[in-house]
């Protein structure tokens, strides 16, 4: 289409395309943008000054982005009277990348959120969430620079799915009959019969190829693990499920390049002593084996024995160590883990729900939501956002941290393989902080740092490219 929402595209750009596999982008590619809600609008006039100089001065004009705007929001719902327009899902759908600021969930009904519906119509099955620290950002523990993780959260499944029935409903009321009267019948379990249900899907699919995502990211970056992150302890069949088709997917098509944490165990174990029995070797990795029942401890033996024959050749020898290493951690257990080890991990995938919640308080040890990045990915489209609300009450008053949109923008021209340009801004943007001019929400958190407008930061960023600009040219 040559236009959408009554807007034609820009006469100047070209659209990114899918082919071979993979996205084709041209060196003018049309971008489109959601402005945002709320904050949004103050958030997105900053962002987008910083990207079109970064791109202007990285590539000398050889480059350029033509942006495009297309609605959601409340924006959206004063124009066209809905909350989010079908050409504005057509548009990102055709172009293939786009960003956007935050979106208000409308109120009364109808859509349950925005941002879940635009992830489920264009299958962004994948939510990317790095969590880094920048230098002289102000944090709430002692060495926030340990952290450096990717998350890798799946977007459309879990309780995100949508399916859930509101209490004293008759829909309600049919599948609580039904899981009381046919599908625990004979149990001592009920669901009691003023409750509000849900389901929660996890499926072969969505683990796979999310899992997937995780661990070609992993290699391709050098990454060294990738930790599944699930409840399986309690929610065997689903989270439970999400750990066991996690490790199967690894083993079966990353063979070559992955070690699992309890094959490297029997590896390990062999490689310190060649003469160790299988017997013996089990042992060492199930602690207590000398208690279990006789067919446990034969499943034991036959996994080490299976480990040993399939990959002792090449993964043996300290060979594994040069592996990416694919483990898995409780989530409660990974929450203390992230703030008491966080040097120790390195890329996590995880179910829904698992991932919002992490994302969130990781990205609260190195600076909070202001300056945390995100992106929803799929296999040909990617909107690339901030993380954060609306905030309302700020509206207009440009005076709110535009980092998260900024952020959000270095992944989407790394994810196009504008490196040079993602790399000036970040580098950038530290230089900023570390002048510290600041934000409100840094300037109160750091002694000495001047409090600057939205506006002023992006400003200032721009100015740090160009000063380093002119010392690489001395």
């Amino acid at each position: 289409m040559a236009s959408y929402n009554g807007l034609p595209l820009p006469a100047g750009g070209a659209p990114i395309s899918f082919s071979g596999g993979k996205l084709q982008i041209p060196d003018n590619p049309i971008i489109p943008y959601i402005e945002g809600d709320g904050t949004g609008r103050d958030i997105w006039a900053a962002s987008v000054r910083v990207f079109d100089a970064a791109v202007q001065r990285a590539y000398g004009g050889q480059r350029k982005i033509h942006w495009y705007e297309v609605f959601a929001g409340e924006k959206a719902f004063s124009k066209f009277g809905d909350w989010l327009p079908q050409q504005t899902v057509d548009a990102i759908r055709e172009l293939h990348v786009a960003i956007k600021g935050p979106l208000t969930t409308p109120v009364g009904g109808g859509i349950r959120s925005l941002n879940v519906t635009l992830r489920q119509v264009l299958d962004l099955y994948g939510c990317i969430r790095p969590v880094r620290y920048y230098q002289g950002v102000p944090s709430p523990v002692k060495h926030p620079d340990q952290l450096n993780i990717i998350i890798y959260r799946e977007n459309t499944e879990d309780v995100y799915a949508g399916i859930e029935w509101k209490q004293g409903t008759a829909e309600a009321k049919k599948l609580i009959d039904f899981l009381n009267n046919e599908m625990l019948a004979g149990t001592k379990k009920r669901i009691r019969e003023d409750s509000g249900v849900g389901i929660k899907p996890i499926s072969i699919t969505g683990t796979k190829r999310l899992v997937r995502m995780a661990i070609k990211e992993a290699l391709l970056k050098k990454r060294r693990s990738v930790t599944l992150v699930h409840k399986g302890n309690i929610q065997k069949f689903t989270e439970g499920a999400f750990r066991e088709w996690g490790y199967e997917l690894a083993t079966q098509e990353f063979r070559e390049h992955v070690v699992t944490e309890r094959e490297s165990w029997i590896l390990d174990n062999k490689d310190k002593n060649p003469n160790l029995s299988v017997e013996d070797n089990a042992a060492m990795i199930e602690p207590g084996l000398e208690f279990a029942p006789e067919k446990f401890k034969q499943e034991v033996y036959a996994e080490v024995r299976g480990v040993l024959d399939a990959i002792g050749k090449t993964h043996g020898n300290g060979l594994w160590k040069k592996k990416l290493m694919v483990n898995d951690r409780i989530a409660d257990s990974i929450f203390q883990q992230v703030i008491t080890r966080p040097a120790e991990y390195d890329v996590l995938a995880t179910p829904n729900l698992n991932g919002d919640y992490l994302s969130d308080a990781c990205a609260a040890q190195v600076g909070g939501l202001g300056i945390a990045p995100g992106a929803n990915v799929g296999d040909q489209h990617a909107i690339f956002e901030a993380t954060h609300g609306t905030a309302p009450k700020y509206a207009d008053k440009d005076v709110i941290n535009p980092g998260s949109v900024i952020l959000s923008g270095v992944m989407m021209l790394d994810f196009m393989g504008w490196n040079e340009a993602a790399r000036m801004i970040e580098t950038s943007l530290e230089a900023t902080i570390q002048q510290k001019m600041v934000t409100y929400d840094f300037e109160r958190l750091m002694p000495g740092s001047t409090k600057v407008k939205t506006s002023e930061f992006a400003g200032h960023i721009i100015e740090n490219m160009v000063d380093r600009r002119k010392k690489t040219a001395v």
